[in-house]
């Protein structure tokens, strides 16, 4: 206010001061005060006074400000603290309306090598009597201090203060500015939900202060990993949100989900201790999924819950069929609970086969569970759900004492393995556990199996050793689950008493193929654990050409469906014949890792014509289909998979109602298990053909045919039942 008075009174007409002189020295005697320093411009807009100590202060000589246009010596903080700076400071001296407390910094080079100086500018424009514009005058202040604390303030409000990355508040804000310019804009972008798995076993185990630190070093993969193409924000707890605009290609947001997924994985280093977690990745894209906020963040949670559910350690897509996973999850663990209280939960084994003689050596444990609405659940659905509560401790104690009581049935020769959760292993009275179940049973010790995966090994150490020794001392058998897959140290065959390695599923899926390490891989597991006086198993063969591989390999124990699925104990009981129970080789020739067997109704789209069809079986680069007919070989048409999802392809062979089709651009993963196209139809493109702008619903693609078409259709439509 002070400096407002002074210059109504200095800057006026003058007329109550007696000389040009004692103007002047007022005006100097001011300016040394330091209150403020003045400035001023001429009609052009370019800066004609400004006083000495305003230039000593920004580091620039005087000589290099005057004459030069304040619109470019001076630039706001459009992401600073203060709305006012975000105030486009050309515009208003264009326009030549009144400046009050703009926040600016002199944008000159040469000033940004010391510490950065904040001005606070005003100015008012000054005409003479005919309205003619003659220029600014005005005062500056410095302040640099409030506003580097108001900096400070602001990221504090803005970032998350343990792990660097931006907060909820800060993403949420970014995504509504970005979704809304993008939505004018017509383009697209990606939203990456995270949450870490088995991260409360970190906090439980270690400690908070571990937690933290694992936070930490989450935070610090993920920005190696998205780097400059996103955004990345920690919402609290271990939920990390990621934005990546200009990105709708589920083929690269699959891979890049992925990779978060194999990074995540790997180890951390906490003191002198190890960590292990996982995470789950949700994604959903803009505008396909989504156009507001609130929407696209929704789809995003349902991917992560149906990732979470799924299994673990994977990504989904949103796809709109999806349902409310997080309530869906309760009922499922109510009724997981009211099935192992009424004993409706089962075990089915799966034989574990010696390669040179065909004998069952051994059978593995898995549960089964057959819902009286839902049928047949999947272990990966609710053994997940389980180990997330407290019920995994009363469901792996009823598996131990069943699997002991049901192998008491088989030939001595028969051992029986057993899954064990990290979470079972580390509870108190484990040990107790397991010398009851062969106590109850009568089981021979050295017949059970307990196969464990490397996330035993996340807690105390000293605890874990302690448990390996107390099972050794009963005589159990210890078997390392998955080798070879996520994180894998060769530390734990050194420190822990295995008897067995079992090899991971996913290198035999693609051990035939040529440009895979797959069967290398194999071969040097199979060395290392014969090298330790271990056994091997190598799990989920289920064609000719990959047996023929392992056992190429050195391989002598196999596990797969080439040999048998898992089978109920009744079945087992019906194959032992004099104590010897022996299955021969059945399967197909070859494995086809990408084809998937289906009943799925879907669109196909030929001239002017939308026929219905059903696929049968689906891969990356082609599907055959059952439900038109005089299809000839060559025909092009367009797939109509649903949700925007239009597949360009070309028939192969026809025959009848059924003919192959080859796609023109492979599908990719859905993260499911299923496939899916890279690119959908854009709504963007929709609401150009007169059609409301909002997300792709569910089923049919909205893909405008003509209402009276003007050829008649060229295929007879037959109807498909499921079993045809």
């Amino acid at each position: 206010m002070a400096v407002r008075n002074f210059w109504k009174s200095a800057a006026g007409a003058g007329d109550d001061l007696t000389s040009d002189g004692l103007r002047h020295a007022i005006l100097d005697d001011f300016e040394q005060t330091g209150l403020a320093w003045i400035w001023a411009s001429d009609a052009s807009g370019c800066l004609n006074y400004l006083s000495r100590g305003a230039a000593e202060a920004i580091g620039v000589p005087l000589a290099s400000l005057l004459g030069k246009p304040v619109a470019e010596l001076f630039e706001t903080d459009p992401d600073g603290p203060d709305d006012r700076s975000a105030r486009p400071l050309g515009f208003q001296l264009k326009a030549h309306n009144r400046v009050s407390d703009v926040t600016v910094r002199c944008a000159l080079p040469e000033a940004h090598t010391g510490r950065p100086v904040w001005l606070s500018l005003s100015g008012q424009p000054k005409t003479d009597s005919r309205g003619k514009f003659h220029g600014y005058r005005g005062w500056a202040t410095d302040i640099s201090v409030e506003y580097q604390r108001k900096i400070a303030d602001s990221r504090m409000a803005e970032f998350d203060s343990l792990t660097g990355l931006y907060n909820r508040d800060r993403m949420s804000r970014r995504l509504d500015g970005m979704l809304a310019a993008f939505k004018a804009a017509k383009r697209t972008c990606a939203l990456m939900m995270l949450d870490l798995d088995r991260f409360k076993q970190v906090n439980d185990t270690m400690g908070h202060q571990a937690g933290d630190n694992l936070l930490q070093q989450v935070a610090e993969r993920l920005k190696s990993i998205i780097g400059d193409r996103g955004e990345i924000g920690r919402l609290g707890g271990d939920e990390f949100q990621v934005i990546i605009p200009d990105v709708d290609d589920r083929g690269k947001l699959g891979e890049l989900a992925e990779k978060v997924i194999q990074i995540i994985s790997q180890p951390y280093p906490i003191e002198d201790k190890r960590a292990i977690i996982g995470t789950s990745v949700g994604i959903a894209i803009a505008p396909y999924d989504g156009l507001e906020t609130e929407e696209l963040v929704r789809a995003s949670d349902l991917a992560l819950y149906s990732a979470k559910n799924g299994g673990r350690g994977q990504f989904r897509f949103y796809s709109a069929d999806l349902k409310d996973e997080e309530q869906e999850r309760q009922l499922l663990l109510d009724d997981l609970r009211e099935a192992l209280a009424a004993e409706q939960l089962e075990l089915h084994y799966q034989p574990v086969v010696r390669i040179k003689d065909n004998l069952v050596v051994g059978m593995e444990a898995l549960m089964r569970w057959e819902h009286a609405e839902r049928g047949w659940v999947s272990p990966g659905l609710f053994i997940p759900v389980a180990e997330d509560s407290s019920l995994i401790g009363p469901l792996g104690d009823w598996a131990l004492h069943r699997a002991c009581r049901d192998a008491m049935e088989w030939p001595d020769t028969v051992r029986v393995a057993v899954n064990v959760s990290a979470r079972q292993f580390t509870a108190n009275g484990f040990v107790d556990i397991v010398s009851d179940a062969l106590q109850a049973s009568g089981l021979d010790p050295d017949r059970l199996e307990l196969e464990l995966t490397e996330s035993v090994f996340m807690g105390d150490s000293e605890a874990t050793d302690e448990t390996f020794r107390a099972l050794k001392k009963i005589g159990v058998r210890l078997a390392l689950d998955d080798f070879g897959t996520g994180y894998s140290s060769l530390s734990y065959l050194r420190s822990a008493p295995f008897d067995k390695l079992k090899v991971d599923k996913s290198f035999v899926d693609s051990c035939t193929q040529a440009d895979q390490n797959s069967a290398k891989i194999i071969t040097a597991i199979i060395g290392l654990s014969k090298a330790l006086g271990m056994e091997t198993t190598v799990e989920g063969v289920e064609a000719f050409d990959q047996l023929e591989v392992v056992k190429a390999r050195g391989a002598e124990l196999v596990q797969g469906w080439i040999y048998a699925k898992a089978m109920p104990q009744s079945a087992i009981l019906q194959h032992i014949e004099s104590g010897v129970f022996r299955i021969e080789p059945s399967g197909p020739e070859k494995h086809r890792p990408d084809r998937r067997s289906m009943f799925r109704r879907i669109g196909i789209i030929h001239g002017d014509h939308r026929y219905d069809a059903v696929i049968r079986d689906l891969s990356k680069t082609g599907a055959f289909i059952e439900g038109l007919v005089g299809v000839p070989d060559g025909t092009a048409m367009v797939l109509d998979l649903g949700q925007g999802q239009l597949v360009v392809s070309r028939v192969t062979r026809s025959e009848g109602a059924q003919f192959a089709v080859e796609f023109e651009t492979s599908l990719v993963s859905d993260g499911a298990g299923g496939l899916c196209t890279r690119h959908r139809v854009s709504p963007y493109a929709l609401a150009a053909a007169s059609m409301p702008l909002a997300s792709l619903p569910q089923g049919a693609s909205p893909v405008g045919l003509a209402a009276n078409p003007a050829s008649p259709p060229m295929f007879m439509q037959v109807q498909v039942g499921s079993g045809g």
